[in-house]
């Protein structure tokens, strides 16, 4: 007997009424706040202010010494924040998403945040080069333009881009709640278990908070790209259907009749430049020789393209003597015999 959940999983899905959002002015505003906060950081940083002391004396209180029975516990809670498992955690959940829904968007807005992620934080990495803790060689040193790839975290900016996603693509308000609560705890432990670690500064994973921010902030900027992107993924797809749609020419076999090509008589049909040829016996071929006033040419092969049925048309002609040499004792059909000589007579 089929059940009320069954029943709701085989019906044909609606498609999602999930409005996209824009940039409305509190939006804006937020934008604008989180991105002077998150030059204000990294001006801090260049400066070597109060934030790189702070830095300092968290790294030489060495909390993974301080509390060492969590250490176990948070090696496996940081790998919330790489990039590669949350991903294809995410990505498997709107990928199921995408599917009931008949929609790309939830995997093409899960590729453009992370396309944006790596393009602004691996540049930002790159041009400061800040060294981490346990590569420090100067106390009190901001240790930047050393070759280093820690400054912001991207740890902590990944785990708030990838499972702040989540409560971006939320199809309903309470659900969005909900969903940003989880990945704002989510993101926030991830941080500071890198400072936990000794692997990122403390002003590194206040940075990768702001930078995963700003992404999830300017996210309707991109929509226009992922809708259009979209609707080139369908019409690919269309017709890539309908040409395999197009029923193939059977292939010709031998003893059936090819097909004839547009523009091309078809057998039996006469033209100017392909007439049909009748069969032609003894008498009528030295009736034709005669009429055109030549002599009849020598005996050549019939054409390639002529079929052996129309060979066997033709009527065998009949010699007009016998081939036998004539012999004087034998007697024609029909005839008497010739008196021969009596001996003795």
């Amino acid at each position: 007997m089929r059940t009320d959940i069954f029943a709701r999983l085989d019906r044909e899905p609606e498609p999602p009424k999930i409005e996209t959002p824009r940039m409305s002015r509190h939006r804006i505003a937020l934008f604008g706040g989180t991105l002077a906060f998150y030059l204000a950081i990294v001006v801090a940083v260049l400066m070597s202010s109060w934030l790189v002391t702070l830095d300092w004396k968290v790294m030489l209180f060495r909390p993974y010494q301080q509390w060492p029975g969590i250490h176990a516990f948070l090696d496996y809670y940081v790998v919330l924040g790489q990039r590669g498992p949350t991903a294809v955690m995410v990505a498997c959940w709107l990928g199921w998403r995408s599917w009931r829904q008949h929609t790309l968007r939830p995997l093409l807005t899960l590729g453009a945040s992370l396309l944006l992620l790596n393009v602004t934080v691996g540049a930002v990495k790159i041009g400061l080069g800040r060294l981490g803790p346990h590569y420090a060689t100067q106390i009190g040193s901001a240790e930047l333009f050393a070759g280093g790839d820690i400054f912001p975290s991207g740890h902590t900016a990944n785990a708030v881009v990838t499972w702040g996603i989540l409560a971006y693509l939320a199809a309903t308000p309470r659900a969005r709640r909900y969903l940003s609560a989880m990945s704002a705890i989510v993101s926030l432990g991830v941080g500071l278990t890198t400072v936990y670690l000794g692997t990122h500064w403390l002003s590194d994973v206040v940075l990768g908070w702001a930078a995963g921010l700003l992404i999830l902030l300017g996210l309707p900027w991109v929509e226009p790209l992922i809708t259009r992107a979209e609707s080139w993924i369908f019409a690919a797809r269309e017709r890539l259907g309908a040409r395999s749609r197009l029923v193939p020419s059977p292939p010709v076999t031998a003893g059936t009749p090819r097909p004839v090509p547009a523009g091309q008589p078809a057998v039996g049909e006469a033209s100017a430049q392909n007439p049909v040829r009748e069969p032609v016996t003894a008498g009528g071929r030295q009736a034709a020789v005669a009429a055109a006033g030549g002599r009849p040419r020598a005996h050549t092969a019939p054409p390639a393209h002529q079929s052996h049925g129309a060979r066997s048309e033709r009527p065998p002609v009949t010699p007009a003597g016998s081939r036998r040499p004539p012999h004087a004792d034998r007697t024609p059909r029909g005839g008497t015999a010739p008196a021969r000589p009596v001996a003795g007579s």
